[in-house]
Order: C-alpha cells, then structure tokens, then sequence
C-alpha cells in the first residue's frame, strides 16, 4: 500500500473481526420459520436490506451462532470467478432472531479491537476497486474461487481516525439515501401501472365502458374486443449471436446486451451494459437502438425491458421490430401479466426456453383502439417517470462511484454531514 495520509493506520482485518461461518440446512428448512439472509441479500447489496425475503427453520442455537448484528459484515466465501467472490454488504442495524447463509462469512468487530470503526465506512470501503482487487489476490481458484477464513483475516486494510470515518460514510451515504428514494418511487410508479393495466384488461374496470359483454373462448369480454394470437399483431424476432462469442467480445464497438444486465435491476429501463462486441461481429447479430422493448427467452426467460442504449442482442432475447396494435408499453406491462403461465409452456431441462413460435401463437384478448390509446396516454407518464428518475439514479451513482476512491484514500476531506 502506498503512504497513508496523515492519521490514517493500517490493521490487517483479523486484527479487529472475528470470522465466523453461516447457516447450512437442507432444502426442506427453507421457505418458513425465522428471517434468513440470503447469499443474494449480500451480493447485491452494499448494505443488507431492512426486510430480507429469506425465511429458514432455525433453532435458538442456529440464531445464536449465527446471528447478524449492526455493525457485521457478510463477506461471499465463493463463487464461479475470482472477481466475483468476497462481495460484501454490512448490517445496519440488529436483525433479531435471524441467521445467515452459509456461503457468506461473518465479520464482526472484536470487543478488544484496536480500533472503531464506521459500520457506514466500511461498507463502501468493501466495494472499492482496491479492496475486490485485494481479495481476489488472498482467494484461491480450483473449481470455484473461495475465500477461507485465514485470507480474509490477513487482508490489510487501512483506516483513517472513527469521526473520518464516519464523516466519510455519511457523505457516500447521502447518495445513496437519493437513490433509494428514487427506486422506491419508482417501485411504487410501476405497481400504479400494473395495477392500471389488470383493472382495464383483466377486469375490464375501464374509462367509458358501457357493460356490454360477448362471449369469447376467454370468457365474457368487452363489447368490440376480440380473441387473437400476438404474432398477428406484432412481428417476433430472435436476437442472433457470432461463434464462438469469446472471440468476439471487446472493451470497444458496441454493447453487448447479456441476461444478466436484465436480472441484475429491477429497473424497467436498461441504461448500462458492461461487455461489448467487436464490429466485425455485426453480420452475425442483431443490432438494436435505443428505445427498443426485448424480451429474454433463455437462462433467465420471460424479463421484459426496454433498452436506452443501442445495443447488440444474441438469441437468448426476442424483439418486436414492428407492432400494428400495441405500444411497447403496454407490451411491457402484458409480458409481465402473462410471465408465468408463459413459463409453464418453455421447453429445456436445466432453463426453460421461450421459442419464438409460442409467443407467437399466444392468444390474448384485444382491446379497441380507443381503449388502448386511453391506456396509452395515462402509461406515457408514469414510464416517462420510471425512465427520468432511472436516469437519475445512474447520475447519482456515477457522481457517488467518482467521489468514493477519493474519499476513501484521503485525497479529499468532507466534514459537517450530521447524522443519519
């Protein structure tokens, strides 16, 4: 490490944690009983969140070995890459009765450390570049990398005085809070519009409708709507990839959309691809712009997402390059609705795939024009909302990502943040 600015000292992490293993069960325990944090809890998130989903059958003797307190930090033991082992987040507060997941390792603060630290501090001190960095050089890599106990505990880590610290956290924490903000609202906005759509098209709890019903091999519908497959409205096409698509990947050209660009947000906008492919590769793939609605069909099938930037897709994606009938947001909200019964007709052992020819001969009730541009004009709002504060939510994060190394190697001082 290179010299430290002035108050700053440097302690290896077993200096001032302990290092304990989490909770390991059979499949049938979980789903019930008492919170459990999940490996995803800690993988996706700088700091654990306030209700995690997990539930796990745990005794009083599980929840006291494995217990999560304000001030922890859940560290991933393994995973399929070196970059990717050793993801961190911190607890922020005590989760009562709780446990956590095996594949993590908990790091908690000795009751003899030499120093204090900001659980704040260090939770965007974990998810630097220098610190993922330094793990990957204490892990080892056979079939999976992993992390043990003794590497962890060796990783030097350096610390400025605890108001720094805290001082510090706050402000990257500032950012954070707007971002959260900004998802949470937009989780509320989405859920407007899907609620809008099941009343208008599944209930048919319209604007100006008049009662009237016919009879449909869906049942009664509205009077003027009809039973169709979707291949008649809108043309279906299957993104297409060069091989092998190792040679073709580069740190320049265009991007290259994969599925876990779209698993990895819960955001309906796609605003940032990573990986890109060569040029060379464009007589063999499908080039999209911006603005564009995809769907995936692989891996992960069935997540629907609209790109904001031109983007390559491979054959794990459909696209709509024309639609007669439908806005792609109403597209939108329809592959969400029927995502799971469309599931259920996917082909494939280990990932269910969603052919083309299914989509295409899916039958689903058609509204009248007017309804759908009633629909429209109320959906255009609440998306142009979704996509503005997305947007935001990247600028605050980018501004948070450029400010953090400078704090966090003390070539920039912040003071006056208060308190959370």
């Amino acid at each position: 490490m290179s010299e430290l600015p002035k108050g700053w000292i440097e302690y290896k992490l077993g200096e001032i944690y302990t290092v304990s293993s989490g909770l390991s069960k059979g499949a049938d325990q979980f789903g019930f009983g008492h919170t459990f944090i999940s490996f995803k809890d800690v993988f996706w998130n700088t700091f654990l969140p306030k209700n995690p989903e997990g539930l796990v059958n745990s005794t009083e003797k599980d929840q006291d070995k494995g217990s999560v307190l304000k001030g922890d930090i859940l560290l991933t033991r393994t995973s399929e890459s070196l970059d990717e082992v050793g993801m961190s987040s911190v607890a922020l507060k005590n989760y009562p009765n709780s446990t956590f997941n095996g594949f993590s390792k908990r790091l908690r603060v000795k009751s003899d450390a030499p120093i204090k630290v900001s659980p704040l501090f260090m939770g965007f001190l974990l998810r630097t570049r220098f610190f993922r960095k330094t793990v990957a050089n204490y892990s080892t890599m056979t079939t999976r990398a992993s992390l043990n106990a003794k590497s962890i505990e060796s990783i030097p880590l350096a610390f400025p005085p605890f108001e720094e610290q805290d001082e510090i956290g706050l402000a990257l924490y500032s950012f954070n809070k707007k971002i959260e903000l900004l998802r949470e609202q937009n989780e509320t906005l989405e859920t407007l519009a899907q609620t809008l759509f099941k009343e208008w098209f599944v209930n048919f709890n319209y604007p100006n409708a008049t009662g009237e019903m016919v009879d449909s091999e869906f049942g009664e519908i509205p009077k003027g709507w009809r039973v169709g497959k979707l291949g008649d409205y809108l043309v279906i096409k299957r993104g297409g990839s060069p091989r092998p698509i190792k040679d073709f990947i580069s740190d320049s050209g265009y991007r290259w959309l994969k599925i876990s660009d779209a698993s990895a947000t819960k955001s309906p906008y796609i605003l940032k691809i990573k990986e890109h492919i060569k040029v060379e590769g464009l007589s063999k793939t499908t080039l999209l712009k911006k603005g564009a609605l995809v769907l995936s069909n692989s891996a992960t099938p069935g997540i629907p997402k609209f790109l904001e930037v031109d983007s390559c897709v491979h054959d794990g994606w459909l696209h709509f390059p024309s639609t007669s009938v439908f806005s792609y947001n109403y597209l939108y909200l329809l592959f969400l609705h029927i995502r799971k019964p469309l599931l259920q007709q996917g082909s494939g052992s280990v990932f269910k795939n969603l052919k083309t020819d299914i989509l295409k001969a899916w039958k689903v009730v058609i509204p009248d024009t007017e309804c759908l541009k009633s629909f429209e004009d109320c959906a255009i709002p609440i998306f142009e909302k979704i996509k503005n504060n997305a947007h935001q939510i990247q600028d605050l994060s980018k501004a948070r990502d450029t400010l953090l190394p400078k704090l966090l190697n003390g070539s920039v001082r912040v003071e006056g943040f208060g308190e959370i």
